[in-house]
């Protein structure tokens, strides 16, 4: 049952573009209004739109499958409500040193032989220090020799430090937005909403492609959750890749006792994000677990085409990669083959 945030709203009090349903290019404009006038759609509507955009952008309909490696696990200064890494939480996760260069890349040696396309490297960093860019480049260097995609996650990015990294080869950064504007406070305090938008500039200065979601789930409104989209779908350009984590509460984290979002407003999350951001790989990261294979294959109909695929991500559990390949030969569902990076700009 939806709780009062998610009720659904009759759509008369909404201003359209034509039936708020049309696609809105890359120069274009979302409004929060529109964003939530699609999620107040009839369910069955509104997966149809979804799933007509995702057709025609993505004829073959293929699956992005990406491996995420956690190369620095916690001891993290930042006090994020949701994360198991920060240091000043009581979590069972412990901090670790950086990972060497050829244990990382046994890792992505096995990751591609599983099937990934795209390697990314996680480190529980608020910002990386120089020297750090100094050994990540050169994993970076090693993952691309062996024809991967590369992606990283390091926290806050300087423009000289997203530099090295694009020179690198480096093709996605990742820097989640988490949340709407609004609701950001509610969760974290150690860094700023602009931090995150700078960092995301940094990276399209640099020439390297953007990978930026969010958590939902987390107490957050439909409103919010609208909001929050439509703030990645106004980007100039729009991620390449936009990530949709479903929280995962945490023993020890102040999220740990959050209710649970309903599975049908997860799935209408996804659906709205590939209505307005048509040419991006949305990705089913944290909570697949969770939610289980009907609601997957929902999202997946939802327009969904990119998992996070193996058994761990930075701290959370996975499915396994095999239960993956199982799921997606059942829904008929082909794998994207080349690991060359896709691009809006």
């Amino acid at each position: 049952m939806l709780d009062a945030q998610t009720v659904e709203k009759p759509l008369t009090h909404v201003k359209s573009k034509a039936d708020v349903l049309k696609e809105v290019d890359a120069s274009g404009k979302w409004s929060v209004a529109e964003v939530e006038a699609l999620f107040a759609l009839p369910f069955n509507e509104l997966l149809y739109k979804a799933q007509e955009t995702h057709r025609t952008h993505f004829p073959e309909g293929d699956v992005e499958l990406a491996t995420l490696l956690s190369i620095k696990t916690g001891g993290c200064p930042e006090d994020c409500g949701y994360c198991p890494q920060a240091a000043r939480y009581d979590t069972d996760v412990k901090a670790e040193k950086l990972m060497g260069l050829e244990e990382v890349l046994e890792a992505a040696k096995a990751a591609k032989a599983a099937g990934s396309n795209r390697f990314c490297m996680g480190a529980a960093w608020r910002e990386p220090k120089d020297r750090d860019i100094e050994k990540v480049t050169a994993m970076i260097k090693g993952v691309k020799a062996l024809g991967l995609e590369t992606c990283a996650t390091l926290g806050m990015l300087e423009a000289e430090q997203a530099k090295a990294l694009s020179d690198a080869g480096l093709d996605f950064y990742n820097h989640n937005l988490d949340t709407s504007e609004d609701f950001y406070r509610s969760v974290i305090s150690t860094r700023g909403y602009q931090d995150r938008l700078d960092t995301i500039s940094h990276v399209r200065s640099a020439g390297m492609s953007v990978c930026c979601g969010g958590i939902v789930g987390m107490g957050e409104s439909r409103q919010q959750r609208a909001a929050f989209l439509a703030r990645l779908a106004n980007l100039s350009p729009y991620p390449e890749s936009v990530p949709i984590n479903h929280l995962v509460p945490v023993a020890g984290t102040p999220l740990a006792e959050q209710k649970p979002l309903d599975p049908l407003e997860f799935v209408r999350t996804i659906a709205v994000a590939r209505i307005t951001m048509p040419k991006a790989r949305v990705r089913l990261s944290a909570g697949r677990q969770e939610l289980g294979r009907a609601v997957q294959a929902m999202c997946f109909q939802a327009g969904a085409n990119s998992i996070f695929y193996g058994e761990q991500l930075l701290t959370t559990g996975n499915p396994e990669a095999e239960q993956d390949r199982e799921l997606l030969a059942e829904l008929g569902l082909k794998t994207k083959q080349s690991c060359k990076a896709e691009v809006l700009v």
